[in-house]
């Protein structure tokens, strides 16, 4: 199998997510697309964080009708911070037949350096630098010290291009802070799920 991994707070998810994660189905030709939301994200330590089993639920709600996309709670069941080598790590036990992909924009890749055990993330799963449209080229040098140069050119075949879209959960949470309109932001069920739940108004200095 050849199974992507989209992390993130999904807090809430919104087209954007959607939209990258169809390309990389689509131009990698993966099998799945497992979104991961994460418990406790290590760059966001103290972020007031949606109950996670609501995002899942948001997410579910999203990704309805695309059976190849997939919402894994294996971040929210183990609890703490979410590193991406951990999750790689049981992956690769569970299931050592399949070839990993982590799904990253490309402005993540220059961080990934600074990750938990960077060089054991690039032997678990491919880093897929994921361009937005009218955005820069995807810049390798980052990486090049924590991979073989065989590694690196695979790498760099695997850059995935998308449309650009620029919402964001932080956008869509002031919104609703603020009562005006998230329609067409995120899908249909997730807008009605927000406003059933009464998610996201006292976040307007989010």
């Amino acid at each position: 199998m050849l199974l992507g991994l989209f992390g993130g707070t999904f807090d809430p998810v919104h087209y954007g997510h959607l939209l990258l994660a169809e390309c990389c189905r689509e131009q990698l030709a993966l099998d799945q697309v497992w979104f991961m939301p994460a418990a406790v994200p290590p760059h966001k330590r103290n972020a007031d964080l949606t109950d996670g089993m609501k995002r899942v639920e948001m997410l579910r709600l999203a990704t309805g009708g695309q059976a190849a996309f997939v919402v894994s709670t294996m971040e929210l069941d183990r609890g703490g911070i979410s590193y991406s080598v951990d999750t790689l790590e049981a992956l690769h036990a569970q299931m050592p037949e399949s070839e990993l992909f982590l799904l990253i924009g490309s402005d993540s890749l220059a961080e990934l350096p600074s990750w938990r055990e960077p060089r054991r993330i690039c032997e678990l799963a491919m880093p897929v630098a994921v361009r937005r449209a009218g955005g820069p080229a995807s810049d390798f040098a980052a990486i090049e010290p924590l991979v073989s140069a065989d590694r690196l050119d695979a790498i760099r075949s695997q850059t995935v291009a998308m449309p650009l879209v620029e919402f964001s959960g932080s956008e869509i949470r002031r919104r609703v802070a603020a009562g005006l309109s998230i329609r067409y932001r995120t899908p249909r069920a997730v807008e009605e799920y927000i406003a059933a739940e009464g998610l996201y108004r006292g976040a307007a200095s989010l």
